[in-house]
Formats: C-alpha cells, sequence, structure tokens
C-alpha cells in the first residue's frame, strides 16, 4: 500500500506545471545614444515612443534611466537631482512611465562616485550606493517608485570595494525596502563568480558594448568572450551582454546577428537607439515574436556551442521543455566571407524527420532527416525552430559544464576555467580542476531515456599521471586514472560503468588533494 501511494505521488508530481520564472528583461535605455545628455523630456518622449511603435505589445515594458540625472549628495547624505535637467522630479518621471503601462528604471554605483562623473565631476561624486544603501532603496524603490536598478562598479574600483560583498549588502538593502520584484542589475563588466544568480537577477559578462562591428567591444567580439558561460544561466537569472545597438549604425545581418544571439543566450533585450527615428528593419527585427519567444522562453536557458567550423558556430537550446520536442538552433558567420556550414541534426540534438521553421524570416522550410546545408552571409545568422524526435545525446562538451569556482576577474587564479586547445573535440576544454574539494564540475542534465548501466568515458588531457574522481547523483563516486598524454600529443580516455536513473543526472568530476587532467569530454553510451 505505500509503495502504491508513493507512486501515485509521483504521478501528481510529473502532472504539476514546470515552476515559471520571470523571463529576461525587455526595455530600453538612455546610455548608448543619448550617455550623459539626457533630460525628462527626452526620456517622456521615449515611453511616448515606446507605446507608439508596438514595441510595449510585444514584450518591451522597462525605460531605463542610466548615469547623469543627479546633482551630488547634501550634508545631509541625501542624494539630489538635477532640476535644471528633471524639472518635475523623478518619481513625477516614474508615474508619467507607469501611467504608460511600462516600468520604469534607474541606475547607481556600488561604491562611492558614478562611472560618468569619472571621479571628478561634483554632480557624480559620493552619489553612490556605499555607506547608503538603506536610505537610497528606500529613495529609489519606495518614495521614487522605480523597478528596476543597474548598479555600476566604477566606484567599488575607485575604493578597492570586494564586489561580492557590495552587492549582496546592496541586494539586502533592496529587500528591506519590502519592494516585491525590483530587478536588480550587477554591471561590473565580467562574471564574478557563481555567487552572482544568488544577489542578481541579471550580471554583465563583458565591458561596455560599442557600436561598430570592427571594435574590440562590438558584437564578435562579446560572442567570443561569452561562447563558454551557458552552465550560469538559468533559473531566472540571466548573463547581460549588454543593451542592443540595433537601430544605430550596423548592417542589416550584423543586427540580426545582435538580436538572434542575445535572443539565443537569453540575454536581457535592452534597446539603446532613438526610438522616436528608429529605422524600419531595425523595428521589425526588435518586433520579430519568434525571435522573442526564444528570448523569452520559460526554460530560460542561454545556448551553447554545439558545432563550429572555423568562424562559423552552431548555437541550440531546448524550449518549454527540457529535452522537449522543440530547439531553437542558431547558425552564426562571424567571418569576411560567406559561409556554408552543415546542421548536423544529430548534434543538434534529433533523430528522424525534423521540421524545420525560419525564425527570422517566418517560414516554414522542407522537413530534413540526418543534416542540412545553411548559408550564411559574411556577419550574418539564421536562426531556426526545429521540432521532432529527441535522440538520447552522446557526447558532453567540458565548456559546457558548470564549475563551481569558475570567475573572470582573476584569470591567473588557480579555478578551473576554461581554455581553448586545438586537439581538444571543439577546441575548448577545462583547466585547474581540483587540488581541493570546492573546485569541480558538474555536467547537470545528463539525459537517458532508460534507467539502467551505461558506459562513462572522460576524454582528457595530463602533463602526467593524475587522479580524479567520478560520483553520480552524489553517489557511485570511484578513482579514475589518467596518463600523460602530452608526449603523444592526443586526448586520452578513461572509461566505467555508471548507473543512470531515467531522466536527468548530475555527473561530477573532482579531486579534493590534488591536480585533476584538462577535462575535454564525457561520451555516454548504452552498456
Amino acid at each position: 500500500m505505500k509503495k502504491k501511494l508513493l507512486n501515485v505521488f509521483a504521478a501528481m508530481l510529473l502532472t504539476l506545471p514546470m515552476m515559471a520564472f520571470d523571463p529576461p528583461m525587455m526595455g530600453w535605455s538612455t546610455w548608448n545614444t543619448f550617455a550623459l545628455k539626457i533630460n525628462e523630456q527626452l526620456i517622456r518622449n521615449q515611453a511616448d515612443a515606446m507605446v507608439k511603435t508596438g514595441l510595449e505589445k510585444v514584450g518591451y515594458q522597462y525605460i531605463n534611466i542610466d548615469d547623469g540625472y543627479w546633482d551630488g549628495r547634501g550634508d545631509d547624505n541625501q542624494l539630489h537631482v538635477n532640476t535644471q535637467i528633471f524639472p518635475s522630479g523623478m518619481r513625477a518621471l516614474s508615474d508619467y512611465i507607469h501611467h504608460l503601462g511600462l516600468k520604469a528604471g534607474i541606475y547607481s554605483d556600488a561604491g562611492d562616485n558614478s562611472c560618468g562623473s569619472g571621479n571628478m565631476q561634483s554632480w557624480g561624486m559620493n552619489v553612490g550606493l556605499y555607506h547608503h544603501e538603506k536610505e537610497d532603496c528606500e529613495l529609489y524603490f519606495n518614495k521614487w517608485n522605480y523597478d528596476f536598478i543597474k548598479v555600476d562598479y566604477c566606484g567599488g574600483v575607485h575604493l578597492g570595494l570586494n564586489s561580492r560583498d557590495r552587492y549582496t549588502s546592496i541586494h539586502q538593502a533592496i529587500l528591506a525596502t519590502g519592494r516585491k520584484n525590483v530587478k536588480l542589475n550587477l554591471c561590473y563588466g565580467a562574471y564574478q563568480g557563481t555567487w552572482v544568480s544568488s544577489v542578481g537577477d541579471s550580471w554583465r559578462v563583458t565591458n561596455d558594448i560599442y557600436c561598430d562591428w570592427y571594435s574590440s567591444r562590438s558584437i564578435p567580439s562579446i560572442i567570443k568572450e561569452c561562447l563558454y558561460i551557458s552552465a550560469y544561466t538559468g533559473g531566472g537569472h540571466y548573463s547581460d551582454m549588454d543593451m542592443l545597438e540595433i537601430g544605430r549604425t550596423l548592417s542589416h545581418d550584423e543586427e540580426i546577428t545582435h538580436f538572434g544571439i542575445w535572443c539565443m543566450w537569453s540575454s536581457p533585450l535592452i534597446i539603446g537607439c532613438d526610438l522616436t527615428t528608429i529605422p524600419e528593419f531595425s523595428l521589425n527585427l526588435l518586433k520579430n515574436q519568434e525571435l522573442i519567444a526564444i528570448n523569452q522562453d520559460r526554460l530560460g536557458l542561454m545556448a551553447p556551442v554545439i558545432d563550429r567550423k572555423n568562424e562559423v558556430y552552431v548555437f541550440a537550446k531546448d524550449l518549454k521543455k527540457l529535452h522537449g520536442p522543440q530547439r531553437a538552433v542558431a547558425v552564426t558567420n562571424l567571418s569576411e566571407d560567406s559561409q556554408q556550414m552543415t546542421l548536423d541534426l544529430g548534434k543538434a540534438g534529433f533523430e528522424g524527420s525534423v521540421k524545420v521553421r525560419d525564425a527570422v524570416n517566418h517560414q516554414d522550410l522542407p522537413n530534413q532527416t540526418t543534416s542540412f546545408n545553411v548559408s550564411i552571409p559574411a556577419h550574418g545568422t539564421q536562426v531556426f525552430i526545429l521540432t521532432g524526435r529527441r535522440n538520447q545525446p552522446i557526447r558532453y562538451e567540458a565548456e559546457t559544464a558548470w564549475l563551481k569556482e569558475y570567475q573572470e576577474l582573476n584569470p591567473a587564479a588557480d579555478n578551473a576555467h576554461y581554455m581553448p586547445n586545438e586537439i581538444a573535440s571543439q577546441g575548448e576544454l577545462v583547466r585547474f580542476l581540483g587540488n581541493r574539494p570546492t573546485n569541480y564540475m558538474e555536467w547537470r542534465n545528463v539525459y537517458v531515456k532508460k534507467s539502467g548501466t551505461y558506459n562513462l568515458t572522460i576524454g582528457y588531457i595530463s602533463p602526467d599521471a593524475r587522479q580524479f574522481t567520478l560520483s553520480v547523483n552524489n553517489k557511485q563516486a570511484r578513482q579514475l586514472q589518467a596518463t600523460n598524454t602530452v608526449s603523444t600529443n592526443s586526448v586520452g580516455t578513461c572509461s566505467t560503468k555508471v548507473y543512470f536513473r531515467k531522466g536527468f543526472n548530475t555527473v561530477r568530476l573532482s579531486n579534493d588533494k590534488d591536480w585533476a587532467p584538462d577535462i575535454d569530454y564525457m561520451d555516454i553510451t548504452s552498456n
């Protein structure tokens, strides 16, 4: 009887709807086009344009005021607003934005001075949240009634502060206001560590974007910088690749790549152009509901790289349901010439006949089986919705795994991180794994169709004989041995048999005391 009740309870759990997370933010910000040259009327005009263009109807909600609205802080420690450019005050402006059915966003710094002040101009000196979290959060979210805050870190760098301590303190101060669902963006410019998802709704992972394809801060450089951080987006918390440069000076193909990849990666979609003069092509792209649906999908995943040929990358992610029948796939060409890429449907996660939908051009394409060729213009991207029967994955690349101590603030630190290697499976592997209990890696969604024993093979590169521990679902721990592969310039393998339960499993690799080998991939095959 007890076993029967447990089976009934398990069946009930399977019928419950998936937990709903807030999707990535969609909106507009002052910074990209107007920087510090902002005023009250300009922002009202942009809010009006958000509604008139129909952007609000497809999901864009936030009107965000970035740096440049202050006039210093008084002797009483209260923030002063520049009344010459905001004569009605900040509450009147948020009321206006809310009256249009939109949400209002504001800006501050985790340290003392704002980024725009250059640490020299009096209006931006000592306006940051440092030592003022309680009163400033009360001002921003209760008195002024804003719904979002972007918190920069120029003042934090200026004072040499610890970013984890600062952002955690600010997060706690926001909670203490009693306001529900205030969104917090941690604007540091690099991935700070796995702790960020417990503090921020989103976090910047790159330096400020620049509207020039060939700049070191533009679309290709940001894409390349973020290729291997897909494991850290999820649960309603998102990596932020910075604001959109669409509607400014990029070509049409470049804009499609920009928007398509930001959607594939579940990055916040914050428009940065002048909405009152936005070109028709750019507006239609920003309103593409098929691409928006990929960004706003309830799983909130960031698509990892599943294939690569030189400067052409293929990304894929599940939609609506993990290992469900539908996936979004993007093929991106960052090179200077048009390219042909064979889209391998097996690598994309399918078997049998697959329905293909062109999400950019809203067209159904012929069904495909094993693969099909994709033509991509220079700087361009094609985005597809694939629907069909899913296969059981065999290969899990190391660069898709979650690393407990991964961070980008200190590249010289001896924490596990992703590293290019020309002989690795897709040209990337995980280095500096182990040497302590907390420096481990995990594949968290290892899927099998049936419970049972499977062959598990780890591909690695190692300069000498090394050991590491493998465990499945926090059980079945066993030691695996790696040998020297550097002398042969090859990828070595070691194998074992493990039991997987039907559905999703977690595989962890670790070494509590010594360094593990560099990890290239994991293969799962039937016994």
